[in-house]
C-alpha cells in the first residue's frame, strides 16, 4: 500500500464541543495520547490543535490539544488537569493535525515531537501567544532594477541590493539581515543614495508588493495545455496528482505561477515546495513579482522571529501562498487547493535526523486529506514517481521542449582514459582539466559568454595515501579518508569536521605521501593557472560559508562579473544564467561507487540536472562529460538525453532484485560507542524480527543485521538491519516489535528506525 493509499485511513479530527476529559500529545520523546481533565474555567477555551500547558512526570510540559477523549480503563485512575490554554486560537488547523497523525503513525515517531517539530520557534515552546507575536514587519524596497557599477567595490552594500534584486526587488527587513549581515546599516545608507526605500507596514492580504514583471505574453503550446488541465482540476475541487514532466529550461515554473493564480482567483491557498531555498532565490523572486505580499517564506535561513511572523500570516489566512523548503509542507495554508513539489526527485525532500519524512510523498498525502490538486515537477522525476504514473495514480503533463524552442544542449564524452593517462602512482597531479575541456573553455569565454564546472566533490585531494606502504590517512573517528584542503593547509573529515595539519610523512610506515583523487578547490587552481585572465570563483560549502557571501557569489556570476563558477551540486539546482553557454562534469564517477542501489538514478540526476544550466539563453549550449567509465549507463543515457531509456532499464533492474518501488523499505540503524555491545543489540533485534514472522508480514525479507557501510562515525560503532516487504502494511508488525524491544536496550546504544529511507549509508 502506497502513502496516498494509506492516507484514507487517516481519522477524521474529532468534535470541538467542550470536553470533560482532553487527548494530549505532549512535546516529549513519548509515544501515544495522554488523557488529561480539563477544568471547568478552561472547557470553554478549549479547540483542537491549541497548545496548552500540562503536568508531566515531575515538571511541566507543553502539549497539544487534539480533542475530548474517553476515560481510561480502571476505576482508580487519577487525572491531571490541564494548567493552561497558552492561545486563544489553535496554531494548527484541523486538517493538519490529521497530516500530523499520519506522519507520526507511518514513521514511527512521537506525535508531541512531531507537532512540535511543525511549528515554528516561538510556537514550539510553552510562552503565552502574547509573548510570542512579533512587531510590524519593515520591509526593504528596491527602487533599482540592478546594482549600480558605482557599488562594484562597496562589496556589502553591493550585496544587500543584489539580495533584494535576486529575491523580487523587496523583502522582510528581518530576511536580509539575516542573509547579510549588518544590512541594516547598509540599507540605510543605500536609502540616502535612493536605491533603496525602507517602508512600515503588516502584511494584508491583496496588497501587491513585488515588482509586477517577468511575466511572458504567450505560453508555449505546451505550457498551455498543462497550464489548461490543471485550471480544470483546480475547479472540480477534488483530489487529482500530477507529474509535470517537462525538460530543464522548458518553464515548468510559469506553469506553476499560472495554477496559484488560478487558485487565487478561486480563493484558494497554494503550497510550493523547493529542495533548497537558500539555492534558488529566482524562484522565491519569480513568486514575489508575481503576488508580492501574498506570499511567505519558510525557511530556516530567516530568523526565528521571521518565520513566526510568516506562519502566523499564513494562519490567520491574511497570506495564501508559502513557498518554502521540506518542512513547509507542515505550513498552515488556509483553503489548500494547489501544492506543488519542484524538483520532486531531489534528495533533499527526505529529512535524515528527527522525524525522517519524505516531504514529497506527505505532500501527496495532504493533498488527498485537502482535495487538492498536487503537482510533482521535474526534468528527471524519481521512480517511484514514475511507477505511480504507470499504475493511473498519477496523470502525466508533458513539456518536452525548451521555451522559444531553444536547443538542448549538444553533450559530448571525454574519455579520461585516453585523454588524462595514468601512469601508475607517479602521476597524481596529472592535469585534470583535459585538453578537450580547456580548447572548449577557451572558445567559450573568447565570445565572452560564461562556464560552469561541476564537481561533486569539495577539497583539494580526496585521498592522501603512503606511497610505500599503501595505507591511506583516515579520521580517527569515523571510518572515512580524510580530504586534503590546499588552502587551509589540513586535512578535514567532512563527517564529523576533525581537521589536522597535512602530514610530512606516513603516520604509520614514514613513507612519503600522495595526493589522489580530486576536489573543487583543486578544479579552481587548475583553471588559474592554465587560463590566467578568467574570473573565477568557488561555490561549495567551503567558500559560500554565509547566505551574504552565497548570495553575492550568484548575484556577480549573474551579473556576468565572473567567467566560470566551479561547484559542487549548489551550482546544479535551479539556476537560471542566460550567460552560460559551456557546462564541464569535471568528473561523472564520483557518486557511481557509493553503495546504495539509487547510485545510478541519482548520478543520472545529477548530471542531467547541472547540463541543463546550459543554453537557457539565446545562445545554444555544450556540454563536457569527463569520465573514465563511458560505458556506465548513467552516462550513456545522459550524452543521450535518453531519460526514458535509463528509467525503464532502471525499473527492470529494482523490480528483479525487489527494491522501491516494486517493494517497501525500513532501515533499523544502531550506533554505540562499544563495538561488541552495538553489535550484540544488532543480532538480538535481528532475532526478534526472524522469530514468528507474523502473517500480515508474509513476503518481508530481513537483511542483515550487518555491519553499515560506513562502519564508525564520530568514534561511534555502526550497524544496520533493512527490512523488504510487498506493503508498508506487512512491514509494520514488524517494527512495532522493534519499538517494544527499544526499553531494554542499553542507553549506549542508540537506535533508529527510518521508513522509506533515503539513503544506505
Amino acid at each position: 500500500m502506497s502513502l496516498q493509499e494509506q492516507a484514507a485511513t487517516v481519522a477524521p479530527a474529532v468534535s470541538a464541543s467542550p470536553p470533560v476529559l482532553a487527548s494530549i500529545a505532549v512535546a516529549r520523546p513519548v509515544r501515544g495520547e495522554f488523557t488529561y481533565s480539563v477544568p471547568e474555567s478552561l472547557a470553554s477555551q478549549l479547540a483542537p490543535g491549541q497548545r496548552v500547558l500540562v503536568p508531566f512526570g515531575r515538571g511541566t510540559a507543553l502539549g497539544f490539544y487534539l480533542g475530548p477523549a474517553a476515560r481510561p480503563p480502571g476505576e482508580n485512575v487519577r487525572l491531571k488537569p490541564i494548567q493552561r490554554v497558552l492561545e486563544d486560537s489553535p496554531s494548527l488547523p484541523k486538517d493538519l493535525i490529521a497530516l500530523l497523525r499520519f506522519a507520526a503513525e507511518h514513521y514511527r515517531y512521537p506525535l508531541g515531537e512531531v507537532i512540535r517539530g511543525s511549528l515554528p520557534p516561538g510556537l514550539s515552546k510553552p510562552v503565552d501567544e502574547k509573548e510570542a507575536k512579533p512587531d510590524v514587519q519593515h520591509f526593504a524596497v528596491a527602487l533599482v532594477n540592478e546594482v549600480p557599477p558605482s557599488l562594484a567595490r562597496a562589496h556589502a552594500q553591493s550585496a544587500a541590493l543584489a539580495y533584494l534584486l535576486a529575491v523580487g526587488g523587496s523583502a522582510p527587513l528581518e530576511e536580509v539581515s539575516h542573509a547579510i549581515p549588518g544590512a541594516r546599516a547598509h540599507l540605510k545608507s543605500l536609502a540616502s543614495k535612493g536605491l533603496v526605500r525602507v517602508e512600515e507596514k503588516k502584511l494584508e492580504a491583496g496588497v501587491k508588493e513585488g515588482l509586477i514583471q517577468g511575466r511572458p505574453d504567450r505560453l508555449t503550446p505546451e505550457q498551455d495545455v498543462a497550464g489548461g488541465t490543471l485550471r480544470e482540476a483546480l475547479d472540480t475541487g477534488a483530489f487529482q496528482p500530477f507529474l509535470l514532466h517537462g525538460v530543464t529550461g522548458s518553464g515548468k515554473t510559469e506553469v506553476y505561477l499560472r495554477a496559484a493564480e488560478h487558485a487565487l482567483s478561486l480563493g484558494k491557498g497554494s503550497l510550493i515546495l523547493v529542495p533548497e531555498i537558500a539555492l534558488t532565490p529566482q524562484l522565491v523572486g519569480r513568486f514575489r513579482s508575481r503576488f508580492g505580499s501574498e506570499v511567505a517564506v519558510l525557511h530556516s535561513a530567516l530568523k526565528d522571529r521571521e518565520r513566526l511572523f510568516h506562519w502566523q500570516a499564513l494562519r490567520k489566512g491574511e497570506v495564501k501562498i508559502a513557498v518554502g523548503v521540506r518542512s513547509a509542507v507542515f505550513a498552515p495554508v488556509e483553503n489548500l487547493g494547489l501544492i506543488v513539489v519542484d524538483e520532486e526527485h531531489d534528495p533533499s525532500f527526505k529529512q535524515d535526523d528527527s522525524l525522517r519524512y519524505q516531504a514529497r510523498d506527505l505532500a501527496v498525502v495532504r493533498g488527498k486529506q485537502a482535495g487538492a490538486v498536487v503537482v510533482l515537477g521535474s526534468a528527471t522525476p524519481a521512480l517511484e514517481t514514475l511507477e505511480n504514473v504507470k499504475k493511473g495514480r498519477y496523470r502525466l503533463l508533458e513539456l518536452k521542449r525548451r521555451v522559444d524552442d531553444r536547443p538542448m544542449p549538444t553533450i559530448e564524452m571525454v574519455d579520461l582514459r585516453q585523454e588524462r593517462p595514468r601512469d601508475g602512482m607517479m602521476t597524481d597531479e596529472a592535469p585534470i582539466l583535459s585538453p578537450p575541456l580547456l580548447a572548449a573553455m577557451e572558445q567559450t569565454l573568447g565570445k565572452g559568454q560564461q562556464v560552469i564546472l561541476f564537481l561533486n566533490r569539495r577539497g583539494h585531494s580526496t585521498v592522501l595515501l603512503c606511497e610505500v606502504c599503501g595505507v591511506s590517512l583516515k579520521c580517527t573517528s569515523c571510518d572515512v579518508c580524510m580530504t586534503h584542503h590546499r588552502s587551509q593547509n589540513r586535512v578535514v573529515c567532512h563527517y564529523c569536521g576533525l581537521a589536522m595539519p597535512v602530514p610530512d610523512r606516513c603516520l604509520e610506515c614514514t613513507g612519503p605521501m600522495l595526493k589522489l583523487g580530486i576536489g573543487t578547490e583543486r578544479v579552481e587552481a587548475e583553471v588559474l593557472e592554465r587560463i590566467p585572465t578568467a574570473r573565477v570563483a568557488r561555490l561549495d560549502r567551503d567558500s559560500a560559508t554565509s547566505a551574504e557571501k552565497l548570495t553575492e557569489m550568484l548575484a556577480a556570476f549573474a551579473r556576468r562579473e565572473l567567467d566560470v563558477l566551479v561547484g559542487t551540486q549548489m551550482v546544479a539546482k535551479g539556476h537560471d544564467f542566460p550567460g552560460v553557454t559551456l557546462v564541464c562534469v569535471v568528473m561523472a564517477d564520483t557518486s557511481l561507487a557509493i553503495p546504495d542501489f539509487r547510485a545510478a538514478e541519482r548520478t543520472f540526476h545529477l548530471l542531467t540536472q547541472v547540463a541543463g544550466r546550459a543554453g537557457r539563453g539565446k545562445d545554444p549550449g555544450r556540454v563536457l562529460v569527463q569520465t573514465y567509465n563511458p560505458d556506465a549507463e548513467p552516462v550513456k543515457r545522459v550524452l543521450a538525453h535518453d531519460f526514458d531509456g535509463f528509467a525503464q532499464q532502471e525499473l527492470e533492474w529494482r523490480k528483479a532484485l525487489a527494491y522501491p518501488p516494486f517493494a517497501r523499505m525500513a532501515s533499523i540503524r544502531l550506533e554505540g560507542e562499544h563495538p561488541e555491545q552495538t553489535a550484540s543489540v544488532a543480532r538480538h533485534l535481528g532475532n526478534i524480527i526472524s522469530r514468528n514472522m507474523p502473517p500480515a508480514s508474509v513476503g518481508v525479507r530481513l537483511l542483515g543485521p550487518a555491519v553499515a557501510p560506513i562502519a564508525k562515525i564520530r568514534g561511534k560503532t555502526r550497524w544496520q538491519l533493512l527490512l523488504k516487504g510487498p506493503t508498508h502494511v506487512a512491514l509494520a508488525p514488524l517494527l512495532a516489535r522493534v519499538e517494544a524491544a527499544l526499553v531494554d536496550v542499553p542507553s549506549a546504544v542508540k537506535v533508529v528506525i527510518d521508513v522509506d529511507p533515503g539513503a544506505m549509508l
